[in-house]
């Protein structure tokens, strides 16, 4: 019998058992290298996620309700720990409600402004030629749009039946800034080597998109996404303070423009105001740090938790693999 036909030798119990113990302790140390900005920031944006979910159903009050012969603002008491309005409205419920409208608008917002910038920006850095051409043109037109003004005047005509409405309108505008960023990723990808294996192998363009390039700009995507998030949360509560968003679902642009209308600051009913500002801080807080933390995950350049020493000095992911010599007396 060949050498290639004999069987493999047995693995041993107590091998198997210390590899799968590497493999565990390789996971365990993957999971403490996620650096500790995207680690914060999950946690956050968790906390938002949990209260947009549960809110509602643990809110104390109906926050529409208002209390008859009231046209002042109290403070914080027992009953409503956030104070009330000058309508005598609970400010706690209205957080607790208005939370899930902000964080869906967001997500919904993400989600499609970065299906569009993964599609065109994919499409136009990996076809080339003509199709990139156009395709980048018409980032180019969406990018010097005035998204501000534009947004207050197409908001301003369409019907308001939800979050739905806005976040097209959103996404439509927030698309082209990760279709850029895809775009040049795939067009420095296309030109590497196991995308020419790919091709002279007889793979699909198809294929190759989504097997070879789309695994390789999985952070940037995951960036792209988070960041997107970010734009539409910022600019849904600025639209709502200006009053040009649906003003009859709660959320923390809609507080924010009734304690603007009900001259909260004047008044010095800070529970008024103080409550969604901070929220909102907090929730664009959880995206910038976790963006940053994928950012940092993403480029070896700045990773600093997985660094390897060397002799004297430090070795980073970016350097080039060190090569241990075996030496006679046993050094390396």
């Amino acid at each position: 019998m060949s050498a290639l036909a004999t069987p493999a030798d047995p693995v041993p119990e107590g091998s198997a058992q210390a590899a799968a113990a590497v493999i565990t302790k390789s996971r365990g140390g993957a999971v403490r290298r996620f650096p500790g900005k995207a680690k914060v920031g999950a946690a956050l944006l968790a906390l938002f996620v949990l209260i947009a979910i549960i809110g509602p159903t643990i809110a104390p009050y109906d926050p529409s309700a208002t209390t008859p012969g009231q046209a002042l603002p109290l403070g914080p008491t027992t009953s409503h720990l956030l104070g009330t309005t000058a309508t005598g409205q609970d400010v706690l419920s209205q957080l607790l409600v208005g939370t899930r409208s902000t964080v869906v608008l967001g997500l919904l917002t993400g989600l499609i402004a970065t299906f569009l910038s993964v599609l065109i920006g994919t499409s136009a850095g990996f076809l080339g030629g003509f199709s990139d051409e156009g395709l980048s043109l018409l980032a180019n037109v969406f990018l010097v749009l005035p998204a501000l003004p534009l947004l207050v005047v197409i908001l301003g005509y369409l019907p308001h039946t939800g979050e739905l409405p806005t976040a097209i309108v959103l996404s439509v505008l927030g698309w082209p800034w990760g279709a850029r960023v895809i775009r040049a990723q795939t067009l420095s990808l296309r030109g590497r080597d196991f995308v020419a294996a790919a091709r002279e192998s007889g793979e699909s363009s198809w294929r190759i998109i989504f097997f070879e390039i789309l695994p390789n700009e999985v952070g940037l995507i995951a960036a792209s996404f988070v960041g997107t998030v970010l734009y539409a949360i910022l600019t849904s509560v600025a639209l709502a303070f200006l009053g040009v968003s649906d003003l009859s679902h709660w959320s923390y642009g809609t507080m924010l423009y009734w304690a603007q209308n009900g001259n909260a600051v004047q008044l010095g009913a800070w529970w008024w105001y103080a409550p969604p500002g901070i929220c909102v801080a907090l929730l664009g807080m959880s995206l910038v740090l976790l963006n940053f933390g994928l950012d940092e995950l993403g480029n070896p350049r700045l990773r600093t938790a997985g660094n390897v020493k060397v002799g004297r000095r430090t070795w980073r992911p970016s350097d080039p693999t060190p090569v241990l010599i075996d030496m006679p007396g046993g050094d390396a």
